[in-house]
């Protein structure tokens, strides 16, 4: 499934505030990474983030679902992020660095 090349400029525009990051094409989508560490993903046309216990109610409590896959059969913590989240840079930069956290505690306890 490939990613429509507008979406992705987009969401690189909202990411701004967050500072620089890399784009990795994967599997089909996009990796999103900073700091050598993956904490976001796009997928056809959604934007996700990773999401652990500490964000989680964030996303439920707007009816966001996580990233399902099929060939693994399984969920994935990368959840769609809702559009008042991604419409507004200040608020994509803060719940980015939350996603960032959740990937270096998650590298960190591979160690």
């Amino acid at each position: 499934m490939a990613v429509n090349e507008d979406y992705l400029k987009y969401i690189q525009d909202q990411l701004s505030e967050f500072g620089e990051i890399d784009i990795k094409r994967m599997f089909g989508g996009i990796g999103i990474f900073k700091d050598g560490l993956m904490f976001a993903k796009i997928g056809g046309d959604t934007f996700r983030l990773k999401v652990d216990e500490t964000n989680k109610k964030q996303f439920e409590d707007r009816g966001m679902k996580p990233f399902h896959s099929e060939t693994k059969k399984k969920g994935m913590p990368y959840w769609e992020v809702p559009i008042d989240i991604l419409e507004n840079r200040s608020l994509m930069a803060k719940w980015a660095l939350q996603s960032l956290e959740i990937a270096k505690k998650a590298a960190s306890k591979k160690k």
